[in-house]
């Protein structure tokens, strides 16, 4: 059952978001808006941050104290690959970085609708690759993201795959967007629920991805992939947001190809509630839950999720 707090903030949520995310604004109006209303809030653990150009990608580098330089998270923002950026998303991967003992590489892959697909894939697969060129081991690796970063991760594990990349030891998607055709049942049944997202919304975010593509490439809607040979993947979803039949499809689609699958549907929660653990209990949940995944499935670890979870703080 969801927190008093959870339950004031999603109110909250729904009216910020109602003008923050709206098709009657140009997405660099949105792009704006969205950067100013993500700020990091209070974090009572040390972290850096380091500019790096990734194959002419900027990204940047976010290490919490104590991370193993070993390990790392390529991550993939969300924001319907129209916005967002590792500004966005500072404040959520600063604390992944924290409780997953692990540097995250944060990219800000090229946005639509200047730049549409493939243009994501592509830097998200060439970022993966130049963690390879700078020593990092593809077991050391895993691939991560949120909506439209949740699904990015699943379309760069299978061109990595098709390619015949060594593939990373996991990969993490929180909320993915795998549809793009959106056709999943909570479009409709949960259009009223979530608080964050809107189907309308979602729907013209897609065109301008898409454009003249068909949605139902798998390297756009991984939904409608192949999945064999995958590495094992956890899924993280609200129950009360429009994106949820996308979660339950794919973990379904997953597991029929053999895929090692963790899945949790979060009981009243919304879109990426992650983005505020500083202030949701769910959150902070789902973070220990994506540490023990991690600390599951890559080698080196510093040391055991145990003793991660008595020592992470938020």
């Amino acid at each position: 059952m969801a927190s008093k707090r959870s339950k004031v903030l999603r109110f909250v949520i729904k009216h910020l978001v109602s003008k923050l995310l709206s098709t009657e604004i140009s997405p660099e109006k949105q792009r704006a808006r969205l950067e100013m209303a993500l700020v990091p809030l209070w974090r009572n653990f040390k972290f850096s941050t380091d500019a790096v150009d990734v194959e002419g990608v900027p990204s940047e580098w976010m290490v919490a104290d104590g991370a193993n330089e070993e390990r790392v998270m390529l991550y993939l923002h969300g924001g319907a690959y129209t916005m967002g950026s590792a500004g966005t998303h500072a404040d959520l991967t600063s604390r992944m970085s924290h409780f997953c003992g692990m540097k995250l590489l944060v990219i800000n892959y090229r946005l639509a609708p200047e730049n549409p697909y493939p243009a994501a894939v592509e830097d998200a697969t060439s970022a993966y690759r130049w963690l390879i060129k700078q020593g990092y081991k593809p077991n050391n690796i895993v691939i991560g993201g949120d909506s439209a970063g949740g699904g990015l991760t699943m379309a760069t594990l299978i061109n990595l795959r098709d390619q015949g990349d060594t593939l990373p030891a996991a990969g993490v998607c929180l909320s993915p967007w795998a549809d793009l055709c959106c056709e999943g049942d909570s479009h409709t049944t949960l259009d009223d629920v979530d608080p964050f997202l809107s189907s309308h919304w979602l729907k013209e975010m897609a065109k301008l991805y898409v454009q003249q593509e068909d949605a139902r490439n798998p390297l756009i809607s991984p939904l409608f992939g192949n999945f064999k040979g995958l590495p094992p993947i956890l899924i993280q979803v609200g129950s009360d947001e429009v994106l949820l039949d996308d979660s339950v499809r794919l973990e379904k689609r997953l597991l029929e190809d053999g895929v090692d699958v963790s899945f949790k549907i979060y009981q009243d929660m919304w879109h990426v509630w992650q983005l505020f653990a500083a202030i949701v209990p769910e959150a902070k949940e789902g973070l220990l839950e994506i540490a023990g995944f991690v600390d599951a499935k890559i080698s080196a670890a510093p040391q055991s999720v145990q003793e991660k979870k008595s020592e992470a703080v938020i």
